[in-house]
Formats: structure tokens, sequence, C-alpha cells
């Protein structure tokens, strides 16, 4: 933002320089039209990265109406209202944007990812079919190995799921992805593996945490693993693995559990309240 502003003050010198031409005015107009896009690409980045998503949303919805003829303002809404988790609209934005003269073939990719994230499966694998195969980044491997899992195509979804991780910096979400698809196949140990080394690169993903205890739990191994959490996680990884227990017939390990969630939570833990009561009345009756 700071060189936002030395660069408006350069461009209003530049235009009172110019001030006794008859043109002049038009010169001022100019310089702060060109301020303008200057500021408006800032709040664009901010808008995409830091802003609550629904503000953001009203933000590239009003600008885009302004300019409608700019596509970088529409993949702005397109980025924003997925991150709302306003998938339906965010689908029908990308293929406004996709059938743009100026669009690209990440366009697409992203076009992809929100008809995945609407649950239409068929459509995305088109929509990547049509992306040349010389065209490779890290989201659309992902997006192609959950559509391969999807097809239970395991080798190419392993293929996949190889390339994307090689592809990122940040390959914490797609290990997880990837264990998850192991561990759905009853590969337990590579799925294992694949949640703790997407925990070793983002220690703050419980959703691997919670990964790796069900795959720990179908092997009816009941006890939590020694990795990073917290008081609050602790409790819930016990509540899941209480539910693995009994989802495999274990019922008293699955009640111990539950006690112990329970006694670890530093609040009331409602949702192991409740799974203890109904198993306890299922008990009596």
């Amino acid at each position: 933002m700071r060189h936002s502003i030395h660069l408006a003050m350069g461009l209003i010198g530049l235009a009172a320089l110019s001030a006794c031409d008859k043109s002049g005015g038009d010169a001022v107009d100019r310089a702060f039209q060109d301020v303008n896009v200057v500021d408006d690409n800032n709040l664009g980045d901010i808008m995409l990265t830091v802003a609550d998503p629904n503000e953001a949303v009203a933000y590239f919805t009003r600008t885009s109406k302004e300019h409608p003829d700019r596509i970088d303002l529409r993949r702005g809404l397109g980025r924003s209202l997925v991150r709302a988790g306003r998938e339906t609209e965010a689908v029908g934005v990308w293929q406004e944007v996709v059938a743009h003269p100026e669009a690209t073939e990440e366009d697409r990719i992203n076009y992809a990812d929100a008809l995945i994230r609407t649950d239409q499966w068929e459509k995305a694998a088109e929509v990547l079919d049509n992306v040349p195969p010389t065209y490779e980044t890290y989201k659309r491997y992902r997006l192609e190995a959950m559509i391969a899992d999807t097809e239970q195509d395991w080798e190419k979804a392993d293929s996949f799921y190889q390339t994307a991780v090689e592809l990122t910096t940040r390959p914490a979400s797609v290990m997880n992805n990837w264990g998850y698809s192991k561990l759905s196949r009853g590969d337990y140990d590579d799925a294992e593996r694949l949640f703790l080394d997407a925990i070793e690169h983002d220690r703050g993903l419980f959703t691997a945490k919670n990964n790796l205890v069900l795959a720990r739990g179908a092997q009816r191994n009941y006890t939590l693993p020694v990795i990073p959490m917290d008081q609050v996680e602790r409790a819930q990884l016990l509540h899941t693995l209480a539910l693995s227990a009994l989802k495999q017939g274990d019922v008293e390990i699955g009640k111990g559990l539950l006690n112990e969630a329970i006694e670890t939570h530093p609040q009331h833990f409602e949702t192991a309240v409740r799974s203890l009561r109904a198993l306890e009345n299922n008990v009596v009756n």
C-alpha cells in the first residue's frame, strides 16, 4: 500500500506539471484512474487472502458489476465464493469465466474444483480432460487423484497423488487425502504412514489426526498415537476411538473410552455424553 501512495504522489506531480496545457484536466483524471487501478489490485489481493470471505464476495460482486469486462474480478468472485462455502454459486461464476475469450487453463481447473465441491464428478472429469496434459500443477493433479478415487482406479490415483505431493511445498492436505484413499481400500499401514507425514508437515491439521485414529481403530488398536495434540483434541480423538471400538463390537472398550473422553475434555463434552447415554440405554434395553 505504501508503494501505491508513493506512485499516486508521483502521478499527481506529473499531472500538475502539465496543468498549463489545455489537456491538463484530462491528465489529472488519467493519473487518478491509474492510481485507482493500483489500489484496486492491492485491495483485490487482500480480499482473496485475509478478508472475511463474505466481505470479499460483496466486494467482487460490486466491482465486477462496475467493470463487467474485467475477467480478473470474476475470478476473484469465484475464489471468494468458494472460500465462503457458497460452492453452487461459484460453479456459475467459473462457468462464465471459462466461457470468456481470455480464459486460461487455471480457470478450467478452478471450474473443475467448484464442480467437485458440488458433487459433479463426471462434469469435473470432462473439464479436466480438456486441459492439456502438458499443463502440470499441484491443484490439477490433486483433483485428478480425487476423481480417480471415485472411479476406484487406485493405480492412477496413487500416481496422481504422488505427483501432487512433488509439486507443492505444503503437501499436508494432499497427504491426508491420499491417506484417506488408502484407508478406504483397507491399506491401513500406508494410510497411517501418510497421515503421520501429513501431521509432520502441518501439526495443526486435526483432520489428519482424526483419520490416523480411525486407521488405528479399524485394526482394533485403541491407543492414541504419539502426536502433538491439546486437551480438547485428545478428548475428541478418544471419542473417535470409542466410536471405532463400538463399531467393531468392542462395547466395554468403547464405553471406557467415552468416559475417558468426557473426563479429559476441559469443558462439557456434550457429543461424548450423548454417545455414552445412547450406549447405556441400549444396554439396559
